[in-house]
């Protein structure tokens, strides 16, 4: 008998911390806080992107603004600042930042970083995975226009440099670093306060901020061609809608998104991510159907028939 009861009393004692820790899961997740908004930032004007010479003397990692492009960063702080606060409406938001190693873009944070009082920055992380496109170390400026002449014969997304990656070796490497900000996002780890509005600033570049977004909202290949670069420290304000979806028809206007190269479509899809309710999410856009299918079969006796032939 007393081996029953200690044998019991041992699984009991497995039982509760296994049980306590499914509570703690549980209420975990059900107070975890999703970003208010994200925010796609360009770095600010090079010397590269000044002159194309520059990549031929220095690694495209070590490329660093200009006096304009600091004073472009410092004007995008402000403007940033002025969106995460609603205009200076909001009293709890809270900015957390990511940035690619780049000297550009890491300069470009620093600048940014004037606008913001240090109680207002949770944290800031070194992320490699949104670097610059690799065009393959030194860049002779003769060989490079050939290649991009070439590319564009090619086609942007799939095009790999010699030496260097193509966009679509881009989008898996940023398909990986948000699987990494979801978990950060679903463990809680950028929230400070449960009442703080937490923004997500990410200082990039501007293909790896295109492919961010192709992979955010399941943007096809075609539709990716059509994208226009961000200039030099523009921003994309993604934010959350009414429903819970992320949508970039809450801070930009229809004229703004046709300029980037969205088609009417996807702005429409845009302004129903901002209204749409979970019960929604369902992918039951028709556009989005018509961009893969011609034709159907007229009933569902003709599709039977098809079959049996």
């Amino acid at each position: 008998m007393f081996k029953s009861n200690n044998a019991k009393l041992n699984s009991d004692d497995c039982q509760q911390p296994q049980q306590q820790n499914h509570n703690h899961h549980q209420q975990h997740h059900h107070h975890k806080v999703l970003p208010k908004r994200i925010i796609l930032v360009r770095h600010g004007e090079s010397q590269g992107n000044k002159d194309d010479s520059a990549y031929s003397m220095t690694p495209d990692h070590k490329i660093p603004l200009t006096n304009i492009g600091i004073q472009q960063a410092q004007k995008a702080g402000f403007g940033i600042r002025q969106v995460v606060s609603d205009q200076g409406s909001s009293k709890n938001w809270r900015v957390y930042f990511y940035v690619s190693p780049y000297e550009r873009t890491r300069s470009t944070l620093r600048e940014i970083g004037r606008a913001f009082s240090r109680r207002r920055i949770i944290g800031v992380r070194e992320e490699c995975r949104v670097r610059e496109q690799d065009f393959g170390n030194f860049q002779v400026a003769e060989r490079m226009k050939v290649i991009k002449e070439t590319r564009e014969k090619f086609g942007r997304f799939f095009y790999r440099f010699p030496e260097g990656e193509s966009a679509s070796d881009v989008y898996d490497r940023v398909s990986s670093f948000l699987e990494s900000l979801w978990r950060d996002i679903d463990m809680n780890r950028l929230q400070q306060g449960p009442t703080d509005e937490l923004n997500l600033v990410i200082i990039s570049h501007g293909l790896a901020i295109r492919v961010f977004l192709m992979k955010w909202f399941k943007w096809t290949v075609e539709q990716f061609e059509y994208l226009n670069n961000l200039g030099n420290c523009e921003f994309r304000v993604m934010q959350l809608g009414y429903g819970g979806d992320y949508s970039l028809a809450l801070n930009h206007s229809d004229e703004e998104m046709l300029a980037w190269g969205l088609s009417p479509e996807m702005i429409s899809d845009q302004k129903w991510r901002a209204r749409s309710t979970r019960g929604e999410w369902n992918e039951k856009c028709p556009w989005y159907l018509d961009s893969f299918f011609d034709k159907f079969a007229d009933t569902e006796d003709s599709a039977e028939e098809s079959d049996k032939e």
